[in-house]
This record gives structure tokens, C-alpha cells and sequence, in this order.
């Protein structure tokens, strides 16, 4: 299915919403819907206050999707996350109560402040799209996405997140303070009341899921994918790497990029794609051996190595 300009157009809109929502962050907001139409999740890590909840919330508001919030905390069950079933006497039987999870944009608050129990509870979600209760099977709905939140400067009463979990996130990125001016004007719009709250929908679910089908048509040079591949597998054999990216983040990586360079408006990808993603996509996936970090390295400056060594593809066919 070939990329169509009105299926440009329809995202457009949304990021225009977006932008007049959550201020002066539009390359935050361009990796947001990078995730979005590759079918992947997001890990935004940040302090609290600078409109990480509220951008989630615009992007179920422009698309007229199901929208539904967790507030993790440590006495979350898994059970409050994906369902429950419910015995009805009359009936004689089981009834299946579905939990938050049901639903397109599903928003995890603070999610390291709940157990690694409830934690786990959202990796069959993440990489099934379907949630299991008592033996049963349950689908959710499509397209499905799960943004979630933490807290980088807050450790107590937090939990780390799982190895396996961080590698089901395609992108972990943070928003960071606006500046001076953008505040400024920020203040006198929310004199009016929340701008999330009058947002109109600008596409529809059933869109974006259509949009997603064509991105997977964008074209890939293989000297392109050999510079993604070379990337992910120098993350392995880095000195300093316990564990680098796996063929998982090779797959979220390629499904990435495809989005990125739909999102400017091209049919294929370039190199820049690559090298621009691959801080969100592959750092939060790099395990450091433990004399590395009394080095004070970082999965950052791990990557930037790779990236320095990798040799950029300078000629692609079409």
C-alpha cells in the first residue's frame, strides 16, 4: 500500500494539534507520533510538570480514541491493570471485567513506582496486544499504544524496570523545561482553562490505523539497513556493553525510521533518519558492565562511539 498525501495531511493536522497544546517541543511531539505510527510505545522519563501527561492527552483527543490512565503506585495489582473476572450468581458464571488496558492510548503514570509484578502484567500487552485472564485470550483494541511516564530524580519508593520491559519500549525520550518566552506565553494560555480539554478530533483511529498499514511500504536501501544493522550489533561488542540492542530493537529501529521518514513527507529513508532515532531508540537498551559505570560511562556515550565508528552510506538506489 503506497504512502498517500492524504494520509500526509492527516497527520499534519494531528501534529499541529498537538503543537498548539504542548508548547515549543515539536521535535519531542515528531518522536511521539514516530512511535505512534510504527505501532510502538513510548518511555518518557522526566520531573514532573512539564506536560507529559497532557501531551498524551491531546494525541487520544485529536484521534478520537479511547483514552485511559494508571496512576502506578506500589499497591497497584496486575489485576487493576488488564481485567478481572467476575463471578454473577444469577448467571451461574464468570463475566470478564475489563481493566484500564482496553483501550488505544493507554497512559502508565509513574510507572517504575509500581511492583515488578503489576510491571509484568504489561508485557504480554506490549508485545501481544492482548491481555490473558483465567485462561482467556482478549484482544485489544487497534491501534493500541502505551505511553508511560517516570520520574528520573525520585528513587524512593520506585522500582526498576526490567531489562525485557525497556526492550518492549521503542523510544525513550524526555521533554525538558520550555524556554523563557514559550513559558511566558504558556501562562496566558492556560489563563482559558486546560488547551487539551478543546481539542477537536482531527482524524480517527481507524485512520491512523490504515496510516501505520502504509508506512510499512516506505522504501529501505540495504545500504541503509546495513548502516541500522551495524549500529545495533557494534552496541554488542562494545567493550564496555554487558548487553546491546537486540534484534528487537533492530526490528523497532527499521520500523522507526520508516515513520520518521514518512513524517517528512518522503517514501523512503535516508541515512539522517537513522543517525537522528538512534539515540531514542537504542540508549535505554544498553546494559553497562559494572566496572563501566564506576567509569561513569553511559549508554549514551557508548552509542556515540558506535555512531562516530560506523561508516555512513554516502550512495542508495531507488
Amino acid at each position: 500500500m503506497p504512502v498517500t498525501k492524504e494520509s500526509v495531511h492527516t497527520i499534519s493536522r494531528v501534529r499541529s494539534n498537538l503543537e498548539s497544546t504542548i508548547l515549543g517541543k515539536t521535535f519531542e511531539i515528531k518522536l511521539l507520533l514516530t512511535a505512534l505510527l510504527a505501532g510502538g510505545h513510548v518511555l518518557i522519563e522526566d520531573v514532573p510538570g512539564t506536560g507529559k501527561t497532557q501531551m498524551i492527552k491531546a494525541l487520544a483527543r485529536s484521534m478520537k480514541g479511547e483514552y485511559r490512565r494508571i496512576q502506578c503506585n506500589p499497591d497497584i495489582l496486575p489485576s487493576d491493570i488488564t481485567g478481572v473476572s467476575v463471578f454473577h450468581p444469577r448467571d451461574e458464571r464468570f463475566y470478564f471485567r475489563p481493566g484500564p488496558v482496553m483501550t488505544n492510548i493507554l497512559l502508565a503514570d509513574e510507572i517504575n513506582r509500581a511492583t515488578t509484578k503489576s510491571q509484568s502484567a504489561l508485557l504480554e500487552v506490549m508485545e501481544e496486544r492482548s491481555v490473558t485472564v483465567d485462561g482467556d485470550t482478549y484482544d485489544l483494541p487497534k491501534p493500541f499504544m502505551l505511553c508511560a511516564t517516570q520520574n528520573p530524580i525520585d528513587f524512593e519508593g520506585t522500582y526498576t524496570l526490567p531489562e525485557a520491559q525497556l526492550d518492549r519500549f521503542m523510544l525513550k525520550f524526555s521533554l525538558g523545561y520550555p524556554d523563557a518566552e514559550t513559558e511566558k506565553y504558556l501562562l496566558k494560555q492556560h489563563q482559558l482553562g486546560q488547551p487539551a480539554d478543546n481539542l477537536a478530533p482531527v482524524t480517527t483511529m481507524e485512520e491512523i490505523a490504515s496510516i501505520q498499514d502504509e508506512i510499512r511500504s516506505v522504501y529501505m536501501d540495504e545500504a541503509v539497513t546495513d548502516y541500522l544493522l551495524g549500529i545495533v550489533r557494534r552496541t554488542r561488542e562494545h567493550p564496555a556493553a554487558l548487553l546491546g540492542a537486540s534484534p528487537r530493537a533492530a526490528i523497532s529501529f527499521m520500523n522507526a525510521v520508516k515513520s520518521y521518514a514518512f513524517l517528512h513527507e518522503r517514501d523512503y529513508v535516508i541515512p539522517d533518519d537513522v543517525k537522528v532515532l538512534a539515540p531514542y531508540v537504542i540508549s535505554h537498551r544498553i546494559v553497562l558492565k559494572p566496572e563501566a559505570r564506576l567509569d561513569h560511562v553511559s549508554p549514551e556515550t557508548v552509542l556515540a562511539q558506535v555512531l562516530r565508528n560506523e561508516k555512513v552510506p554516502v550512495s542508495m538506489e531507488r
